[in-house]
């Protein structure tokens, strides 16, 4: 059995979540935009190289080319989403533990964590998705040089013009898996 934690009131969890969502996003996202950049870079024409030759030369040259600036491309669509994302996230996660307790002092199994835990993972997905789409599509930019984004609320204008609620959520259903998935929290 897990031992459980006394609870923590959702304010200080919503701020809680929020700054270390906040941290999560300024350490993590220069990895991210490399990992996009990568993953997205042009097939090179016959007799040229790739524009990347991996992780280190995506590194230099993003920073060569652009400064530090440009490994926190795209990071205003996270950075907006991630403090409610994160209430939201434990909010989620406390409910998915209550529904499984006949009494609040009940002790949880690790597989009803888990299902807590991938709860958790449902309601932030509502948050998630979106920024995720914003935060792609401007670092896909960056790298292709083809600037049709001004910003984070340009995409999300453009993107309602031309598909609706739909566009800005394309992509949710994968975003869903993933997080459901990987929100088990102990």
């Amino acid at each position: 059995m897990a031992k459980q934690q006394q609870p923590i009131s959702p304010l200080k969890n919503f701020f809680a979540g929020g700054f270390g969502g906040v941290c999560l996003v300024f350490a993590g996202h220069p990895l991210d935009t490399i990992k996009v950049r990568l993953q997205t870079q042009p097939k090179p024409k016959p007799g040229e190289s790739l524009l990347y030759a991996g992780t280190i030369d995506c590194l230099k040259k993003t920073l060569a080319k652009e400064g530090v600036k440009g490994l926190y491309k795209g990071m205003a669509a996270p950075i907006i989403g991630v403090t409610p994302m994160f209430a939201v996230c434990f909010f989620g996660f406390g409910l998915g533990k209550k529904l499984q307790q006949r009494t609040p002092d009940d002790i949880l199994t690790y597989p009803q964590l888990f299902a807590a835990g991938m709860l958790s993972g449902v309601f932030t997905t509502a948050i998630m998705a979106p920024g995720e789409r914003i935060k792609c599509l401007l670092q896909i930019q960056a790298t292709t040089g083809d600037v049709k984004y001004a910003g984070p609320m340009d995409c999300v204008k453009q993107l309602y013009r031309q598909s609706g609620i739909r566009g800005i959520y394309k992509g949710t259903a994968l975003t869903l898996m993933r997080g459901s998935a990987s929100s088990f929290h102990y």
